[in-house]
Parts: structure tokens; C-alpha cells; sequence
């Protein structure tokens, strides 16, 4: 227990799925969260729910992670419920197969471009003053297996989640130069139990088991994720456990992309 103790994160898309699993750890570990996302009640839910174990520990905001002006606004608003700004946590994303021919748009590309990765700028913009303030600070951005090792009809997702694992580096070099004490990594979780794997299970015929099989065909471990799979890496590198590690890709993927 503690292994965050005093640390304040803000983590965006947070109201379900990997986000609310990272909220929940960094809670039990001693930090204070913001919990952001485009669903204001979900979150707010979500930080009552960590507070009554918690108290006092979460603050939820309403959030669209592709509008610049809401960054301002939130982290402003964070910062001051939090007393600070130590952990940013780019979790907010989308995806989902369409075939590039058949059924991939303009539109799909914009909204995955805006939520997937200018969203990450935005946030790595906007809040590194702040981090900079509570030195020693680490940025996590959460990107996927889909930005290392491509796949059909995934054009979009593996296009914007590489993107993010290219930006983080940069991101980590810069700040390491200009002495920031400042840390950027990048996470590349596989298949997770998370409402992000629903059009899989649509194209199963609403079999969640089926789905899941099928999924896990690739997986040398011969089964998807949890969320708390992910949380714990998370957990390690908003610690100052990790305070040697920068511009690294931690990859969550029960041995997929070691074939």
C-alpha cells in the first residue's frame, strides 16, 4: 500500500474500462485522482464510488478530450481539487474494424484521429506546466498491441495508437533534455475485458465467450486481459519505482508480440 502516496493524477476517460480500473488503483496506492470523460454522470458516479472507500481521495469532470478549450478548463479545474498535478494518464480512446474499402470513412479517421491522439498532444501540452511544478512527474499514455503489429481493418486504430507510441518518445526526449524531470511512456495493452472489445462480440452474434475465444487464438497465454492488468503498470509507472524509465513501450499482450 502507498506506492503513490501523495501523487495526483488526472486520468482521462475514466468513467468505465481501463480508465475506472487505473482510478481505483491509484486510489488504494494514495493518490488523489481526477477522474475525466465525455460522460460527466459516469464519472461522477465512478469518483463517489472510490470516495466512499476513499474518502476525499477522487473529483470527476466532464471532459471531450478533442477540444482544446476543455483541456484548459479541466486541468485548471483539477489542479485545483487535487492541489496539483504530478500524473497525466492518456487513456481516452476508440476504435473498431471496418474494412478500408468497404466501410472506412473520412469521418472515422477524423473522430479516431481527434480522440486517439490529438487528445494525447493536447493533454501532454497542457498539463506539463503543472507536472513540470510537481517534478518528479510521469506521463502515460495508453496506445495498444494495434500501434506495434498491424491488422485488416483496423486502419485507423493502427495508424493513431502507432502514432502515439512515435509521439510519447518524443515527448520523453524532450523533457529529459530540457531537465524537466518529467517521464513519458507509452502502454500497449492487447484484447482487455472492456466495453472497447463490443464490436468484436457484435460480429460473434452477441457471444461474449465466443468472442473472447476467438480473440485469444493469437495469445500465447490463451486468454484476453483484465483491466487490473493493465492498472498495475500503471500503477508502476506513475510510482517512483519507475523513475529511471523514459520513452519505453510496455507492452500488455500475453506474449503476442514475442512470435
Amino acid at each position: 500500500m502507498g506506492r503513490v502516496e501523495g501523487k495526483k493524477a488526472l486520468i482521462t476517460g475514466a468513467a468505465g474500462g481501463l480508465g475506472a480500473a487505473m482510478a481505483w488503483m491509484l486510489a488504494r496506492e494514495g493518490a488523489k485522482v481526477a477522474v475525466t470523460d465525455i460522460d460527466g454522470p459516469r464519472a461522477q458516479a465512478l469518483a463517489a464510488a472510490i470516495n466512499g472507500d476513499h474518502p476525499g481521495a477522487a473529483f470527476a469532470f466532464a471532459h471531450d478530450v478533442a477540444d482544446e478549450a476543455q483541456w484548459v478548463s479541466v486541468i485548471e479545474a483539477a489542479v485545483g481539487a487535487l492541489g496539483g498535478l504530478s500524473i497525466l494518464v492518456n487513456n481516452a480512446g476508440v476504435g473498431g474494424p471496418l474494412s478500408f474499402v468497404e466501410g472506412d470513412t473520412v469521418e472515422n479517421w477524423q473522430r479516431q484521429y481527434d480522440i486517439n491522439l490529438k487528445s494525447v498532444m493536447l493533454g501532454c501540452k497542457h498539463a506539463m506546466p503543472h507536472l513540470r511544478d510537481a517534478a518528479p512527474a510521469s506521463i502515460i499514455n495508453i496506445s495498444s498491441i494495434a500501434g506495434l503489429a498491424a491488422a485488416p481493418g483496423m486502419g485507423a486504430y493502427n495508424a493513431t495508437k502507432a502514432a502515439v507510441w512515435m509521439y510519447t518518445k518524443t515527448i520523453a526526449l524532450e523533457a529529459a533534455k530540457q531537465d524537466w524531470n518529467v517521464r513519458c511512456n507509452s502502454v500497449h495493452p492487447v484484447f482487455i475485458k472492456t466495453p472497447i472489445l463490443d464490436p468484436f462480440i457484435a460480429m460473434a452474434g452477441g457471444d461474449e465467450a465466443k468472442a473472447h475465444e476467438r480473440l485469444s487464438r493469437g495469445i500465447p497465454l490463451k486468454r484476453i486481459g483484465e483491466p487490473d492488468d493493465v492498472a498495475y503498470c500503471v500503477l508502476y509507472l506513475a510510482s517512483d519505482e519507475s523513475k529511471f524509465v523514459t520513452g519505453t513501450e510496455f507492452k500488455i499482450d500475453g506474449g503476442m508480440t514475442a512470435q
